[in-house]
């Protein structure tokens, strides 16, 4: 599956220094913007997040503040094991593995460790959140009511940055393609990126989902629907901007973005995945970038 082997493909390439510095560049930039917007409005978003509460039940308030903290204690851990099972055997199979394999090994390590803590809180995520609700009913309604719209803010935040990134992705689209190209294609060239254009496509998404993000905000509320719900979202934020610029710099036929629906649903889906995981959350726009030219270059052959 050509798509498939885009995405494993565009994981190593974002690992390598050439791409990772655009990351590095845009996500930076990015967090500071959002730290200074969340510090300048912090009040006036917990103040919009209680309103949005005061259309919602408190039994539910309840019952998915306690989904919320399971899911972010799941994430850290997560995290934190990669961490120590790197930093003990990180050197180790860097020094007896290649390159390319050790990238393909990171991705595996992350995934099987998502795995192991997703079955922990599978036989254990009942008790988990029975506890967890324990602590909520212990705390004043004003407490637990407070902390939700804090989250609201935090959410409304975390949107913003993920809006940015894809702005500074777009920007970067066409160095960053060069330097893959370089390794994969040897191009003898690659076209230059009609930036306005894609801002353009990045600008009418944003309006889109800013204003339904803010219509289905309750539904943050209900377990399950709101992580389908909020992968439809960034997919619908994602897909005509990394579609452009791949389609520009590959010198593709726009006939593809008909044909290859599934393909280009998949391999955006992918990406947006990587948006729940703290960290990681900075690579997702450029990854979705190098996996589509990868997977347009690929069906042009």
């Amino acid at each position: 599956m050509k798509a498939l082997h885009s995405v494993i493909v565009a994981f190593s390439d974002i690992l390598r220094w050439h791409t990772l510095k655009f990351v590095l560049i845009g996500g930076i930039i990015a967090i500071f913007i959002w730290l200074g917007v969340g510090l300048l409005s912090w009040d006036y978003l917990v103040s919009f997040g209680a309103k949005v509460l005061e259309y919602i039940p408190f039994a539910m308030v309840k019952s998915n503040g306690a989904t919320m903290i399971s899911a972010f204690l799941w994430f850290q851990l997560v995290l934190v094991t990669f961490a120590l099972v790197y930093s003990i055997l990180g050197n180790f199979l860097l020094r007896v593995i290649e390159k390319e394999k050790y990238n393909k090994i990171t991705f595996l390590t992350i995934f099987f460790i998502a795995i192991f803590w997703g079955i922990v809180w599978y036989f254990a995520g009942g008790y988990i959140h029975k506890e967890l609700l324990k602590l909520l009913t212990w705390l004043p309604f004003e407490t637990v009511e407070k902390g939700v719209a804090s989250f609201i803010a935090i959410y409304i935040l975390y949107s913003g940055l993920i809006v940015t990134l894809l702005f500074f992705a777009s920007i970067f689209s066409e160095p960053l393609i060069k330097e893959v190209d370089k390794k994969h294609f040897n191009s003898k060239d690659i076209p230059t990126s009609k930036i306005f254009n894609s801002i353009g496509y990045t600008i009418k998404d944003t309006i889109i989902y800013i204003a339904f993000s803010i219509l289905l905000l309750p539904i943050l509320f209900i377990p399950i629907l709101n992580i389908i719900t909020q992968i439809i979202l960034w997919v619908w934020l994602y897909k005509d901007t990394i579609s452009y610029d791949a389609l520009t710099l590959s010198k593709s036929n726009k006939n593809i973005l008909k044909n290859h629906k599934g393909s280009i649903y998949f391999i955006i889906f992918s990406a947006v995945l990587f948006n729940f995981i703290p960290i990681f959350n900075l690579i997702s726009p450029y990854f979705a970038e190098l996996a589509m030219y990868h997977y347009f270059k690929s069906i042009n052959k």
